[in-house]
């Protein structure tokens, strides 16, 4: 028996539709959270491995310099790349989709599928950073090429960056009056029970 052929479906998902016309965070507000993510991670990570360190020598269990290294771009330092996949996929899962850095520049990661951001999603957009990061940093600014400001980080995953400040703010605003019906003692279709 033929098997049934899969047929290309342009609306690839309801949630897609349902996010229709929300505000997306501008790039300034994504590079600004982003900053501040990487600060946190990488105190974070730099204080309690010095520490550790400190301790181990102490201790007598390492003789020789221990040199502690953030950087989660370089696979060299495969500890600090981890730390920070790692963190980046906690804090959008907690937080869903609002790290502590993207709190407070007032945007949100969302998902076009889901109406809540799958430890999944987080953890495919904490590793398509590295994604973003090859050539020169080159995904981060695909946001100026994509109609829906989407990073490589954010197609990877299937996400955009709403900007939540203005989004509440749309929420906020009281609907548009009803049209008054042109036949006096009449309801126009729209008031009608």
């Amino acid at each position: 028996m033929p098997r049934k052929p899969r047929l290309y479906s342009g609306r690839e998902s309801r949630r897609m539709a349902e996010l229709e016309g929300v505000p997306l965070a501008s790039f300034s507000a994504r590079a600004f959270a982003f900053a501040i993510d990487m600060v946190l991670a990488a105190l974070s990570f730099t204080i309690p491995a010095m520490a550790g360190a400190l301790l181990a020598a102490r201790l007598g269990w390492v003789r020789h310099n221990v040199h502690v290294v953030f950087d989660p771009f370089h696979h060299e330092h495969w500890q600090s790349v981890v730390y920070f996949v790692l963190f980046i996929a906690a804090s959008n899962y907690i937080g869903n989709g609002a790290t502590i850095g993207k709190k407070i520049a007032g945007i949100r990661v969302v998902s076009t599928v889901h109406h809540r951001l799958s430890l999944w999603h987080s953890l495919e957009r904490a590793l398509g950073y590295g994604a973003s990061a090859l050539e020169a940093f080159f995904g981060f600014f695909q946001y100026f090429i994509d109609p829906n400001g989407r990073t490589v980080h954010d197609r990877i995953a299937g996400t955009i960056v709403v900007a939540e400040r203005r989004l509440r703010a749309r929420a906020a605003q009281p609907a548009a009056p009803v049209p008054a019906s042109p036949v006096a003692g009449t309801q126009s279709p729209a008031s009608a029970p």
